[in-house]
């Protein structure tokens, strides 16, 4: 089998008039996380359908390891998915639910019992789903999506519902299966979880990608590569930073304690260190200027947003 890839090309899609992909192309590889985000109707769940077989594009492939979805003999082996967490028998009970998903992709009975113990839902195995909270039935929905051992996972929203132990245990998981070398894409509105668990971005907005990038590569261009610089001696401090080839900017002095900020661009805050120090000039600190994920996002999506509010005002009499 090819390697485990979902790969994304040029798909075009329409709904009436509304266009809701327009060339959407990217790669999901193997060994790390991808985060898929953007606004409400920037295209995710739609390309998610198509990359499922569930909607059918007018132009571009979408590819699981190679292949269409549907061409896939026993597609849960190959790639496991949870688009909607609510899509279940309200009536079975969890274990009912993933032996006849388990039936249908040829694995043996047990496989349940497994994927239910590695979602934490052994205790409820014999409970109706229909009485699951959402949190519950986002890890009945892991539980599903990892039945047949696949390569690639497709998770869209996996942490609303979860409870802070859930959040913490889906962040795990998901870092856990892109270090044992499984493509893994995630959807989500929640930048600070992904900041702390995708290794790549795709960003997309009216249904093309924006960015296709590494956190790390976003967050340090978002960041401007900007050092602060606390000391007492800003004249002196300048001057070598300066010399040194940095562009400084005071950002003035605290008159109570003598002290100065300076935001330094040209210069890592290593090489900040190591100079301030040589020339023996104080300084009480240096940190380096980084943003947040969602403030890069906002950044990059705010010519991309369909659906903006207008700001809270005071209610008048």
């Amino acid at each position: 089998m090819s390697e485990a890839t979902i790969e994304v090309s040029g798909l075009r899609k329409r709904f009436g008039a509304v266009l809701a992909l327009d060339g959407m192309s990217f790669t999901v590889r193997p060994g790390q996380v991808t985060g898929f985000v953007g606004p409400n109707g920037a295209g995710k769940s739609t390309t998610m359908r198509v990359i499922l077989g569930l909607d059918a594009a007018e132009a571009g492939t979408a590819l699981v390891s190679g292949r269409r979805y549907q061409t896939l003999r026993f597609p849960l082996r190959v790639i496991g998915s949870l688009l909607d967490a609510a899509a279940l028998q309200p009536g079975r009970t969890a274990r009912n639910h993933l032996l006849w998903l388990a039936c249908s992709q040829g694995l043996p009975p047990s496989r349940a019992d497994e994927v239910l113990d590695l979602a934490g839902l052994t205790a409820a195995a014999r409970r109706k789903a229909g009485g699951f909270s959402l949190g519950m039935r986002q890890r009945l929905g892991v539980a599903a999506a990892m039945l047949g051992d696949p390569q690639v996972l497709m998770l869209d929203e996996p942490f609303n519902g979860l409870d802070p132990e859930g959040i913490v245990w889906m962040r795990g998981f998901l870092r856990g299966l892109a270090a044992r070398g499984r493509a893994v894409l995630v959807s989500s509105h929640l930048m600070s979880e992904l900041q702390d668990t995708a290794d790549h971005l795709v960003i997309v907005g009216r249904g093309k990608v924006i960015a296709d990038t590494s956190t790390a590569a976003l967050l340090a261009a978002a960041s401007g590569d900007r050092v602060t610089v606390g000391t007492a001696a800003v004249a002196q401090a300048t001057a070598a930073l300066e010399l040194a080839g940095a562009t400084v900017t005071s950002g003035g002095t605290d008159t109570a304690g003598g002290n100065g900020t300076l935001t330094v661009t040209g210069l890592t805050a290593e090489s900040i260190v190591a100079l301030l120090s040589g020339r023996a000039v104080p300084f009480s600190e240096v940190s380096a200027h980084r943003v947040s994920l969602e403030a890069a996002y906002l950044e990059l999506t705010r010519d991309a947003v369909d659906y903006r509010a207008e700001p809270a005002r005071e209610a008048t009499r």
